[in-house]
């Protein structure tokens, strides 16, 4: 066969790829994602019994909004990795914005304690398992982001790894908060932030690997 005529055959395929192919992608991912971390968190560890009582608490909504916006944030950055030359503008700031401000609770919550409340205020009584559950909890938010990269064409394949590690640890954070019996800022600024960590340095040292094209 020709050159000439193995170009057309492969040209007469060619269909156009819609706009918002990855975006849609990427919402699969998402949806897959908090799916899975739903599944295993009601098999591993289960609601937490007073959920009825936490809706009236405003450090428990506090949480959901933690998780959430850098959930949103890690998404808006990904969509703008997986599509090479595009410019990540402010989306990489945004980012900061949750843990600074939880951050920001945090050291208020301390300065106001007395010093022997300090350290429990820190530790809560799960920090020993906090962060490890919240890295179980990813994994299918971690798989199905990865899928949606490899679909797509990133340049920059260890910060896309890393973003879309803590995409999946924000979902898998926002389920968790479902089960976990943790208030205080200290705790959360720490042991949630911990576990995001885990999945972010696993998708740092995966991405070149397996997002590779």
């Amino acid at each position: 066969m020709k050159t000439d005529e193995l170009i057309h055959l492969l040209a007469a395929d060619e269909r156009p790829v819609r706009r918002t192919a990855v975006e849609q992608r990427f919402a699969a991912a998402v949806l897959a994602g908090l799916a899975g971390a739903a599944v295993l968190m009601v098999a591993l560890f289960g609601l937490r019994p007073d959920l009825r009582q936490a809706l009236a608490w405003p450090m428990f909504w506090g949480k959901l909004v933690f998780a959430g916006a850098l959930a949103a944030a890690g998404l808006t950055l990904l969509l703008r990795l997986a599509r090479p030359g595009m410019k990540v503008g402010k989306a990489a700031a945004l980012l900061a914005v949750p843990p600074v401000a939880m951050w920001a609770l945090a050291a208020l919550a301390l300065a106001q304690a007395d010093g022997p409340q300090r350290w429990p205020l820190v530790l809560g009584s799960t920090w020993h398992s906090c962060p490890l559950n919240i890295a179980t909890l990813s994994v299918p938010a971690f798989m199905a982001a990865f899928w949606a990269l490899r679909g797509a064409a990133p340049t920059h394949l260890a910060r896309a790894g890393a973003v879309a590690g803590l995409l999946a640890g924000a979902l898998g954070t926002l389920v968790y908060a479902l089960h976990c019996p943790e208030m205080a800022a200290p705790f959360l600024a720490v042991w949630y932030v911990a576990g995001m960590a885990i999945p972010i340095v696993l998708g740092a040292l995966l991405g070149p690997r397996l997002l590779r094209w």
